[in-house]
């Protein structure tokens, strides 16, 4: 039997960075009896929880140890035969991380279900390459969007967005790179600043800097692939402008 009343609690582990999790994540890890963690999950996580059991549900393209359907059987197996099932999950569970999907799914088998936010990757990504998503005279609102449907179509939201002065903050969409570029090349805007971070915030962390016109080519000699963040806006040349500074500081602190 169980120890505990069974239980839910999706937490947002953060967009890589071990640090980068919050302290009320940490807490409800330390109390878990199990952890369903994804592919995203950065595993020295798991150090917080060495009283509980660890189950790796990962998902990556064209690799899936488990459906959708088969996690949330587990979630709710698990939570009947131990009690509190934490679901960690990569950046936060709310941003196109199905986390709302598991806590109906679990409150429709009569399991308790709690969320602990978690820092997006959408936003952290980009701020650890000094890349602000608003800046004022560049930027007064942003998207964050899809690049890969539920039907592996490109969102539409993107079109949309690419008619907008907002900086696009674009998750999942490497596969799609050829059309994103395209629509945004539609709207006359192929000189708009472009950065790509793969595996942002850790030490396997890599950046590919362009305009839309030649993004994909950087992509190319700086060997990118997924998991990454795309961003397209004037912000990206807050990065380069505050790198210069630096280099500059830098140099004079060596005379």
């Amino acid at each position: 039997m169980y120890n505990s009343t069974p239980r839910l609690t999706v937490v947002g582990a953060g967009p890589g960075d071990e640090d980068l999790i919050t302290l009320k994540a940490v807490k409800v890890l330390k109390d878990a009896d199990v952890i369903l963690y994804d592919a995203l999950v950065n595993p020295l996580l798991l150090k917080h929880a060495p009283q509980a059991k660890h189950i790796f549900v990962g998902k990556r393209k064209g690799y899936q140890r488990f459906s959708q359907d088969e996690i949330n059987d587990l979630i709710v197996k698990y939570a009947m035969a131990y009690g509190h099932v934490v679901r960690l999950k990569g950046g936060d569970p709310f941003i196109f991380g199905r986390g709302a999907e598991e806590m109906e799914y679990a409150t429709q088998h009569e399991l308790i279900a709690e969320m602990v936010p978690g820092i997006s990757s959408s936003l952290a990504v980009p701020a650890a390459q000094n890349i602000p998503l608003t800046k004022r005279g560049s930027a007064e609102s942003f998207w964050v969007i899809t690049g890969t449907t539920k039907d592996r179509a490109l969102s539409k939201d993107i079109a949309l967005a690419a008619q907008s002065t907002a900086t696009v903050v674009i998750l999942m969409g490497m596969s799609k790179l050829s059309e994103i570029t395209a629509l945004f090349k539609a709207e006359g805007k192929a000189k708009l600043p472009v950065a790509i971070i793969q595996n942002g915030t850790t030490f396997q962390e890599k950046i590919a800097v362009g305009t839309i016109a030649t993004i994909e080519e950087e992509v190319r000699k700086n060997g990118l692939s997924n998991p990454a963040v795309i961003v397209i806006g004037e912000v990206v040349k807050h990065r380069t402008q505050l790198n210069l500074i630096q280099e500059k500081v830098y140099v004079k602190s060596l005379l």
